[in-house]
């Protein structure tokens, strides 16, 4: 997989060529990250990569001309659907993630200042995606969230090739609590069910868990997903033992 950066921060990108699953993905070549900086096609001696807006306000935008001349030169080099990592953007899932992580080319525009032209996103952005609600101050830090999103789908990535397929979202739900040594800390003790070795019981007792889990937290996912009958009768026992756990501490 070949993705193309569009930043004119590029030294932020060491967090993931250097580091963890993303850094030895890099190292495997099973995904290759290069940076553009729209600071190499500025013009002008100062290199200038911001601007005015028209009609005044507070803020600048990136200066059209170095930006598109480096869109240019990335297109020309390694043609790709050009992601704009921006707050107008659609909310980014497991799903739009999946989906990007099968192309086998990517072009990320990460915005700056109060953002970019509209002309060029007329003209040079296929797709528009966002972290999520809330602003932060450029799209690197989304672009970097992205790639590692991604990079974990990608076979061969992670030491275990079932630890994608368990991640939270990947089925729809969220991923329940998890366990390990030592069986007791500060009184409370790890499931026995996870220490029994039944693995059919063991398997049920996860999947009760992670409905759980998403029908506390996240009851949206569930809210469009047909229940299977195993499903809704692992929920609704969870849903009981609830209510009697919170009636015995009462």
């Amino acid at each position: 997989m070949q993705v193309d950066i569009v930043t004119l921060f590029p030294e932020m990108f060491s967090a993931l060529t250097e580091y963890g699953v993303t850094g030895r993905a890099v190292r495997q070549n099973l995904v290759k990250l290069a940076c553009w900086n729209p600071r190499n096609y500025a013009g002008d001696r100062h290199r200038t990569v911001d601007d005015r807006p028209f009609g005044g306000g507070p803020g600048m935008l990136m200066k059209t001309e170095p930006l598109l001349a480096c869109l240019a030169a990335v297109q020309k080099d390694c043609r790709g659907r050009v992601i704009y990592l921006s707050p107008q953007g659609r909310r980014l899932d497991h799903e739009a993630i999946a989906r990007l992580a099968g192309m086998r080319k990517l072009v990320l525009l990460c915005g700056r200042y109060q953002g970019i032209d509209q002309r060029v996103i007329d003209s040079a952005v296929d797709e528009e995606l966002s972290l999520g609600d809330f602003v932060i101050s450029g799209g690197e830090l989304a672009a970097m969230a992205l790639i590692d999103a991604m990079i974990r789908l990608l076979p061969g990535a992670l030491g275990d090739e079932d630890s994608a397929e368990s991640d939270s979202f990947a089925d729809g739900l969220l991923l329940g609590p998890e366990y390990t040594r030592p069986r007791e800390i500060a009184g409370k003790q790890a499931p026995e069910v996870l220490l029994s070795g039944d693995h059919e019981a063991i398997r049920r007792w996860r999947l009760m868990q992670k409905l759980g889990a998403t029908w506390r937290k996240r009851p949206d996912l569930l809210a469009g997903r047909e229940l299977t009958e195993e499903e809704q009768q692992l929920l609704d026992q969870y849903r009981a033992e609830m209510i009697e756990n919170q009636g015995n501490s009462n």
